[in-house]
C-alpha cells in the first residue's frame, strides 16, 4: 500500500512539473522554471520509493500513463487545449492500458526471474 502512496505522490510531482514546465515559457520565467526542477526531482523520487514495492512496468506503465491522461486533461481545462473525438479515445485507451497492466501483475514473489 505504501508504495502506490508513493506512487501517487510522484504522480501528482510530475503533473505539477509538467504544469510548471507550460508556464516556464521556455524556461524564460523562473518561478515556473525552479517548479519544474522541484517537481520532476520529487517525481522521480517518488517513483523510486515506490518501485521498492511495485514492479517496475506496473510502477512506471500507472505513472506515465496517468500523467499522460491527467496532465492532457488540464491542458484542456486549464489552457483550452482541444479535447476531441480522438483525445477522449486516447485517454480511454491509456486507461484501459493501464488496468490491464495492472491485472497482468502477478506478485512479486510468484514470478520467476528472467534468466537471459
Amino acid at each position: 500500500m505504501k508504495g502506490f502512496v508513493m506512487l501517487a505522490l510522484a504522480i501528482i510531482c510530475e503533473i505539477f512539473g509538467t504544469t510548471m514546465l507550460k508556464l516556464a515559457d521556455g524556461f524564460t520565467n523562473l518561478l515556473p522554471s525552479v517548479g519544474v526542477i522541484i517537481g520532476f526531482a520529487f517525481a522521480f523520487y517518488f517513483l523510486g520509493l515506490s518501485l521498492k514495492s511495485i514492479p517496475l512496468s506496473l510502477g512506471y506503465g500507472i505513472w506515465a500513463g496517468a500523467g499522460t491522461a491527467l496532465t492532457t486533461l488540464i491542458g484542456v481545462i486549464i489552457w483550452g487545449e482541444p479535447f476531441n473525438v480522438i483525445t477522449f479515445i486516447s485517454l480511454v485507451a491509456i486507461i484501459v492500458g493501464v488496468i490491464l497492466l495492472n491485472s497482468s501483475s502477478a506478485p512479486a514473489n510468484e514470478k520467476e526471474p528472467l534468466n537471459v
